[in-house]
């Protein structure tokens, strides 16, 4: 049966970490680990900060085509992995109310300023589209038909 974005907003709740990959500016694939706040339902968009002196905003603004690889736990006693791509579009959002919207405690870790940290960017991801696997099941799911040409 195929997976709703319900299912796969449920298992992305167990993830920790994403690898957000951006294409850089000599057609090169560049990725690095953002934080999947866990407490937050996925909806077919993603948030995340970070500062402008990165080459991840840089990539961004060349171009917004992005990826998102989650990989859930797996063992032997039974746990099957879980594994979802997300192809997406990025936004850089500079403006201090969003960044009071999807502030969380847990980035006082990485932004001991909070809002106020000089440079603060936040990356807004809208999905396109989710590849999913589970060690049995695979699948895609469409988020944004208009996106997904």
């Amino acid at each position: 049966m195929p997976k709703t974005l319900t299912d796969i907003a449920e298992a992305m709740k167990q993830i920790d970490f994403t690898m957000l990959s951006t294409r850089t500016e000599n057609g090169m694939i560049g990725a690095r680990p953002m934080s999947n706040n866990r407490e937050v339902d996925y909806d077919g968009a993603s948030w995340y900060f970070t500062t402008d002196d990165t080459r991840m905003v840089d990539d961004i603004a060349a171009d917004p085509n992005v990826s998102l690889s989650f990989q859930s736990k797996a063992g032997l006693l039974g746990m099957r992995p879980f594994f979802i791509a997300i192809e997406g579009r990025a936004v850089l959002i500079r403006d201090k109310a969003l960044f009071e919207d999807h502030w969380t405690s847990g980035l006082d870790r990485w932004f001991p300023q909070g809002v106020d940290t000089p440079g603060l960017v936040l990356i807004k991801v809208e999905g396109v589209r989710a590849h999913y696997w589970d060690g049995e099941d695979e699948g895609e799911l469409v988020l944004k038909p208009d996106l997904a040409a």
